[in-house]
């Protein structure tokens, strides 16, 4: 049972409030100045709406008809951050938390992100923060990193910022910014404080992260609305992202990770590629908005460079099937170059950047379209030239990328090729199994798409599909039969003078090949359905459009079609939104508060520890002492350092984890006999991991094991409690 009772120690509180009844009556005068009237607000709006619909250049129907998708996109994404404010506090039962609790409730990475916002808020001042993250001791001791450059940390220098602003404005204006209340835990446990209001930080670290989503999903109402012509386009695609929720996005219980800031932004990244797609000259304009966008896609996430991939060879597939023209395509290429290279200079020229596919792809991309007269030289456009160019894009990134790799010495993202290499191959090593043992990276399971039948977003998804299909096959076979240039990229004099209907079918050509991309992405790794999935209720909406589905009949047929669609997905739908209200929990780890606790009071302020990564994330987010090891697994060094603290978990003799250990400098080890026990499935425990990599002590009982029983004469246990066991290493 939990009590929540009001603290009374907020004197400030207390006092405005007291003040504020003490307040005399305000009198309102009903008098007007003289020569005043007529120049009121009910003049000024009016005004201001006439200017706006001048400018943008809409007769006052389309003014209205924006305005009201406009505001039907605001109630989508109120709608959607009410949502994910609910199951977050219904799930954690977060306002009753005390500030360690929500610490550890942010587990594994988002604990090391959100360590990094919360170092620059409690520095002296903002640029000390920045100063110690740029120049972090505590991460991987002993080096000294820059850990805005290392892990995409733009969101938290950005929220930390704003927090301190908004804390430094509300102190000088004396303003209350949080309420706090004393928690009765129950059961013989100490009564906490918690508080709730921006004026806390961890409050206002996901208010912003759920209403940047609530944004997104009034994007997504556009966009649907958009691609589909119709507003009702807009109303398909939210109620499918809400009738597939759980398989859409993990924001609402995952708050701190990286997709959570950078999703939104390649919604709207998207948003406007479709517009310049649409678009027969696009303006300047335009295309910077599209490169803004793409940037603030790519810095707060270090896996954007994959999709941004996908979304480049949809682009060039399009190309080459002659729906874009090289102009445009140029023009976009040039606008991904520039935002990565802004990219790679923020981040303080990360190597990862520059050595990825995606940076490799578009310059071969450009340099295929600068030399096209070469292909055409060789052979008559048709399915010949069209190979010609896919191999050659798909080779010369490959050895370009390589090339760049072995040149710059990186070899960061060698896991992904690894990963790649073991869904086709029996390949198998120790840092590829710490993947693929993982749920989230294995193979799509089967329920996902069983999920999506149930509410119909698959059915209607390949029915989409099949019917930009069989447009875009019809187009193929009339140019390799008649040979009309028009549907070709061979010829730029005529796509100058490009006809909307094509436009048209180059924009959903694009969209066709940009899901397909997304489906083979989710099938090789689960946790890419989250791209999947969006895309899929995108897709959705298009069963609105006149352009796909003329065929059904008038319109008021085919809006008929629609909600008997929307009335079907809704049985389902509606069964998932509930399951998922229907979530409450309360947050609470004990072992862990125990642990945690005894490491701020039975060790020194420069003590270094080793362990799972998870729980390193939570140590240094709420101790503050310094680890060797975390979960951000992206690096080639860190996989190594890894590496040698799982030693622990292997078959390998004590001295030899001993001397691993002492290699890195650590102090204590924090032991889980979970992590030698737990088997996911066959092959996927931790001794059985070390197996592969280390097989001439196959067979041996693992160390952990031993260790687990007695820790001497290695080592000397510190602390244990059900949990957790804290080794200490010998100097």
């Amino acid at each position: 049972m939990v009590i929540k009772t009001r603290k009374q120690s907020s004197g400030k509180t207390q006092a405005t409030l007291v003040e504020r009844d003490k307040s005399p009556p305000v009198i309102k005068s009903n008098m007007k100045r003289a020569g005043r009237e007529g120049k009121g607000f009910g003049s000024f709006l009016p005004n201001v709406i006439s200017a706006s619909r001048a400018k943008l250049g809409l007769t006052p129907g389309a003014f209205m008809k924006l305005g009201g998708t406009l505001l039907l996109a605001a109630l989508a994404g109120f709608i959607h951050w009410y949502h994910l404010t609910l199951l977050f506090e219904n799930d954690r039962h977060f306002s009753h938390l005390s500030n360690l609790e929500k610490e550890m409730a942010f587990r594994t990475e988002m604990g090391l992100y959100y360590s990094y916002y919360k170092t620059i808020i409690e520095a002296p001042s903002f640029l000390s923060g920045l100063h110690l993250v740029m120049n972090d001791r505590l991460t991987e001791y002993p080096l000294v990193i820059n850990t805005l450059k290392r892990f995409n940390l733009y969101p938290e220098v950005v929220l930390a910022s704003w927090y301190r602003t908004y804390t430094g404005l509300m102190d000088f204006f004396s303003v209350p910014t949080k309420m706090c209340w004393s928690i009765n835990r129950g059961e013989g446990l100490a009564p906490v404080d918690s508080c709730e209001g921006l004026g806390d930080p961890a409050y206002f670290y996901v208010t912003f992260v759920f209403l940047l989503n609530g944004f997104m999903m009034s994007l997504f109402f556009i966009y649907g609305a958009y691609l589909s012509g119709s507003r009702l386009g807009g109303l398909v695609t939210t109620m499918c992202f809400f009738f597939n929720h759980g398989e859409s996005t993990r924001v609402m219980w995952t708050p701190p990770l990286r997709e959570s800031f950078a999703y939104p932004f390649l919604v709207m990244q998207m948003l406007l590629l479709t517009y310049i797609l649409r678009t027969k000259s696009p303006s300047r304009t335009s295309m910077v908005a599209l490169g803004v966008s793409t940037l603030c896609f790519m810095l707060p996430w270090q896996f954007a460079q994959f999709v941004l991939l996908t979304q480049v060879a949809s682009l060039f597939a399009s190309y080459i099937l002659g729906y874009l023209s090289p102009t445009k395509l140029q023009s976009i290429l040039v606008t991904h170059m520039i935002a990565l290279a802004m990219c790679f200079l923020l981040m303080f020229g990360n190597s990862m950047l520059l050595t990825s596919f995606y940076a490799s792809s578009l310059v071969s991309i450009w340099a295929i379209i600068a030399f096209k007269e070469s292909f055409t030289a060789v052979c008559r456009p048709g399915i010949i030239t069209w190979s010609m160019q896919g191999l050659g894009w798909v080779g010369s990134t490959l050895v370009l990328k390589f090339l760049l790799s072995t040149v710059l010495g990186s070899s960061d993202d060698a896991h992904i090729s690894g990963l790649i290499k073991s869904k086709f191959t029996s390949y198998q090593d120790f840092h590829t199994l710490m993947y693929t043992c993982a749920a989230e990276f294995d193979f799509m399971e089967m329920e996902t798409p069983l999920r999506y039948i149930k509410t119909l977003l698959l059915p209607i998804n390949v029915l989409v599909l099949v019917l930009i299909a069989a447009r875009t096959l019809r187009d193929v076979y009339h140019f390799l039969v008649h040979g009309d240039v028009a549907k070709t990229s061979e010829s730029e004099s005529e796509l100058e003078e490009e006809e909307p209907e094509l436009i048209a079918k180059g924009e959903l050509v694009y969209h066709g090949l940009q899901l397909v991309a997304f489906s083979l992405l989710a099938v090789l790794i689960m946790r890419l359905k989250l791209f999947l999935t969006p895309h899929m209720c995108i897709m959705a909406a298009l069963i609105c459009s006149k352009q796909l589905f003329s065929w059904v009949g008038e319109r008021s047929r085919l809006q008929m079609v629609v909600f008997a669609f929307l009335s079907v997905m809704a049985v389902q739908g509606v069964t998932n939104l509930q399951a998922q209200w229907g979530i409450m929990g309360e947050f609470s780890n004990m072992p862990q508060e125990e642990l945690l606790d005894w490491i701020q009071g039975n060790t020194k302020p420069d003590a270094v520890f080793a362990g799972a990564m998870p729980t390193m994330a939570s140590v240094k987010l709420s101790t503050g002492r310094a680890i060797v090891n975390h979960p951000h697994y992206e690096d080639a060094g860190l996989r190594e350092r890894t590496k040698l603290v799982y030693s622990m978990y292997s078959r390998m003799s004590g001295e030899t984890v001993k001397s691993n250990l002492m290699q890195l400098g650590v102090h204590y080890f924090v032991l889980e006999d979970s992590w030698c026990t737990r088997r996911t499935r066959p092959g996927c425990s931790m001794p059985e991991i070390w197996d592969v990599e280390d097989p001439q002590n196959a067979g041996k009982v693992p160390f952990c094991s031993l260790v687990n029983k007695d820790a001497r004469p290695h080592f000397s246990t510190v602390f244990h409690n059900n949990v957790y066991k804290v080794l200490k290493v010998p100097r």
